[in-house]
């Protein structure tokens, strides 16, 4: 009896959080939005070949502006006047390849930082799902020692007090991560969306 309700509150819990509450076609992934494990720069880029331009590092000018722009302390708003500033820099006869460069350092960096936040999630899916099976398992200890014949007992009372301790402590660090999960599940999104407009506006300027 114990056990069940110890059991249905923490179930409750898990099941308040949507990306924990569905079945999901991969464990590791807790996120409502669907898991896109490769990014391609297809997806944003239609200018010209970015291979064919060189590499994007040996130009340092490209290199310094594609980071600047790849960095999410770089507002959108101020996208439009770092770019123009750039192309005053060169000759018009490279614009096309500088610019395709400047991409490609901008998908790279960018892309880089979505993989590693990929697979922080799937951590953090893997954690949470060891941590809730701990979580059962101090609920099993709890109602075992409530249960027994000697429970009335001093000792057999502070072992439920230690027990429970560490359940409800796990408990609160369980559903407050699952707090923000929504949060974390939204950032490889917000990426790929800066990544879209990146591309737009140095497309804009071919």
């Amino acid at each position: 009896m114990i056990r069940s309700v110890i059991l249905a509150t923490f179930s409750a819990g898990l099941l308040a959080v949507p990306a924990f509450g569905q079945p999901k076609s991969d464990p590791d992934w807790p996120c409502v939005q669907r898991k896109v494990t490769t990014l391609g720069a297809g997806a944003v880029w239609t200018g010209p070949d970015i291979a064919a331009a060189g590499p994007w590092g040996d130009d340092r000018q490209a290199a310094q502006l594609a980071r600047k722009l790849a960095s999410r302390r770089t507002e959108l708003s101020e996208m439009d006047g770092l770019l123009d500033e750039f192309l005053s820099q060169g000759e018009a006869a490279e614009k096309e390849k500088r610019l395709t460069r400047v991409f490609a350092g901008v998908f790279e960096v960018i892309n880089g930082e979505r993989d590693t936040v990929v697979n922080g999630i799937t951590r953090y899916a893997q954690g949470q799902r060891r941590l809730a099976e701990r979580i059962r398992d101090e609920a099993d200890k709890v109602s075992t020692v409530r249960d027994a014949p000697d429970a009335d007992t001093t000792k057999a009372s502070k072992d439920v007090s230690d027990l429970e301790t560490a359940f409800n402590w796990d408990r609160r660090i369980f559903q407050e991560r699952n707090q923000s999960v929504s949060y974390v599940c939204e950032v490889p999104t917000l990426l790929e969306q800066r990544l879209g407009e990146i591309a737009k506006k140095i497309q804009a300027r071919l």
